[in-house]
């Protein structure tokens, strides 16, 4: 194997590590949220939903950018081996992201009472309240995560996800179930239940940072290590300049900027969904209940399942950056652009069959995730129609991150900004000029992916001079997906007749899986050298020579 196929293979393994822990992170998510749906209620869900929608604008402002653009000067640094350099980009990074997270926990707090009277929500006050200090928690963290994310290694920011999200699953539900009991006949109850929620979300901060602070004790020496190597490399030939703690703050804020920009056009679109569609349903007369129910639905189901299989992009678009970064320091374009066709492909392949999945056993899943009332298809016909989403999100999320990973910071600002404004016109119009109401919600954030996804091809296409491969990235898989949707649906419906829906469900699923990935094999989407390079391709090759798939 060639040192660069290594390379490759090392970037498909970080980021199917990061992957994993990230899907098995909103799995937990989804799997909370069953309890605190049935303990809440719709209305108390939608001031839970929105009080993240300002929480996560605040967060992005502080702290999101935080780990990608602390791995990216670290990673320049490490691959030049100025690990001395490398160490004061991250030991200057946890002094601005004190600075900035105070600054927007303090926003969070303070600004609670202006954002639930711009949108007509005042059941949001408190949840957001509670909120507020996470951020901070977040800032810190964040540059912890990058500086091991600069090296290569997603493994600790990995396991602390995992950690966080366990402490927020058992905290939020036990919270919520508490203080709705306690503050029965108080008016203000519901809110007390969504804070219950939120409070879940910072007790899981706390016990990240803390394994993250264990994890860094652990690979202290190992840093140390580096940085005495480079002492003993300098002591024989030519030693490089330390960098001066003003030049590096520099860096941080011009790297930070275009990527919080970039990064909140991107999400802002939640917030303006919020606004937009409270203010014109309202002008129209829908109570405060109804538009909190409906947007429950939306946020809490339509969004959260369908944001989960783009978890796997939004790992590869992190584990893609320190391997481009590196490239581009070297002026190895060739390899970036394998390293690009490598990730797209890989994302694809997951992304698809979640598409086709989601859509054909929509209304199953959501009975078996207890999302599911009689009286209410909105859910399901959401997810039958918009799962395409997944596909679009998947797409923008990885370009995202290939565009910041070779400097071309500002282009995804630009193409989520012209995403968002469309998005918004067109939102507007919906929900003024026809009864779509909540679709008009799923339609736009379909619509906003679509945007940002094609101008981003356009870009990554001519910066890095790459002509992107159709067949076997996207329409075979496509085709192995649509030939795997049509049998598990036949599979669940027959099962159905003897079983309850959640068994006939999981059984299908697990039934997919393998159909998928042979349908995959017999069209030839994937090479056996591809499957070499996937995490534990061997095995894979064996048993799909055992099956005699392969050759």
């Amino acid at each position: 194997m060639t040192e660069q196929s290594k390379k490759t293979n090392n970037i498909l393994v970080q980021g199917s590590i990061l992957a994993a822990a990230s899907l098995i992170v909103r799995f937990i998510g989804m799997l909370y949220r069953i309890p605190m749906t049935a303990i809440l209620g719709e209305k108390a869900i939608g001031y839970y939903n929105i009080a993240f929608e300002f929480y996560d604008i605040a967060l992005l402002l502080s702290t999101y950018s935080l780990p990608l653009a602390v791995s990216k000067l670290v990673s320049a640094r490490a691959v030049q081996g100025q690990h001395r350099n490398a160490r004061r980009v991250f030991l200057i990074a946890i002094g601005f992201g004190l600075v900035v997270g105070n600054i927007a926990m303090f926003a969070c707090y303070f600004g609670a009472d202006f954002y639930a009277r711009a949108i007509d929500q005042k059941g949001v006050i408190l949840p957001l309240k509670v909120l507020a200090p996470t951020i901070l928690i977040f800032s810190i963290m964040g540059v912890i995560r990058g500086y091991f994310q600069g090296y290569g290694n997603m493994v600790p920011t990995a396991v602390s996800q995992i950690i966080e999200q366990i402490v927020n699953a058992g905290v939020s539900v036990g919270a919520s179930y508490f203080l709705l009991r306690h503050y029965v006949g108080d008016p203000d109850r519901l809110s007390y239940g969504a804070a219950g929620g939120t409070l879940g979300t910072f007790s899981g901060a706390v016990a990240s940072f803390i394994s993250l602070l264990i994890i860094y004790e652990i690979f202290h020496k190992s840093f140390g290590k580096l940085i005495e190597i480079e002492k003993q490399t300098e002591a024989e030939g030519e030693a490089s300049d330390p960098e001066r703690p003003l030049h590096v703050l520099h860096l941080i804020i011009l790297t930070v900027i275009p990527v919080v920009v970039s990064q909140t056009v991107y999400q802002l679109s939640g917030t303006v969904d919020t606004l937009v569609f409270n203010r014109v349903l309202r002008a129209k007369g829908l109570s405060e209940s109804i538009r909190a129910t409906w947007w429950g639905i939306y946020s809490g189901k339509y969004k959260l399942l369908t944001t989960v299989p783009v978890a796997v992009a939004s790992a590869m678009g992190t584990a893609i950056v320190p391997g481009l970064i590196a490239e581009f320091v070297r002026g190895h374009r060739e390899a970036m652009r394998e390293k690009v066709a490598v990730a797209v492909k890989f994302n694809m392949i997951i992304a698809f069959p979640c598409m086709v999945g989601m859509s054909v056993l929509s209304g199953p899943i959501l009975r078996t995730l207890r999302f599911w009332t009689d009286t209410n298809t909105l859910a399901r016909n959401m997810l039958q129609i918009g799962s395409v989403s997944i596909v679009l999100f998947a797409f923008s999320t990885l370009t995202n991150g290939i565009l910041q990973g070779i400097n071309k910071l500002y282009v995804p600002v630009v193409h989520s900004a012209i995403a968002l404004v469309v998005h918004a016109v067109v939102l507007g119009f919906l929900l003024d000029h026809t009864t779509l109401n909540a679709y008009a919600l799923m339609i736009c954030n379909v619509l906003f992916a679509f945007i940002v996804s094609a101008l981003n091809w356009r870009s990554v296409a001519k910066y890095l001079d790459y002509k992107q491969e159709i067949k076997k990235t996207f329409l075979l898989p496509l085709t192995a997906a649509i030939f795997m949707g049509v049998s598990t649906r036949c599979l669940y419906d027959f099962l159905h007749l003897a079983l309850s829906a959640s068994v006939s469900c999981v059984l299908s699923i697990i039934f997919a899986v393998p159909v998928y990935f042979a349908a995959l094999i017999v069209l030839k989407a994937v090479t056996k050298e591809e499957i070499l390079r996937m995490p534990k391709g061997a095995m894979l090759v064996k048993v799909l020579t055992k099956f005699r798939l392969l050759r």
